[in-house]
């Protein structure tokens, strides 16, 4: 398979297309239930957001509110 030419095929798909292609993409790894290993950094983000999440519980956003959010600011 030639990576390059199958990107590039995509990348003349419509956005919604493109968006299905990578939604199959993601279902597709997370059915087979095999997860990269976390960089050290990435642990320490996870952490420092789990940590930061635990202090400010209330301080979360909605889906709702973060589409909102995004839609005014187009």
């Amino acid at each position: 398979m030639d990576i390059t030419a199958t990107l590039n095929e995509i990348a003349t798909l419509s956005l919604e297309d493109r968006i299905l292609i990578v939604q199959a993409i993601w279902d597709s790894i997370a059915a087979e239930q095999v997860y990269p290993n976390l960089t050290d950094v990435q642990k320490q983000e996870l952490d420092r957001r789990t940590a930061d999440y635990n202090s400010n519980p209330d301080n979360v956003l909605t889906w709702e509110e973060i589409k909102a959010s995004i839609k005014r600011q187009q």
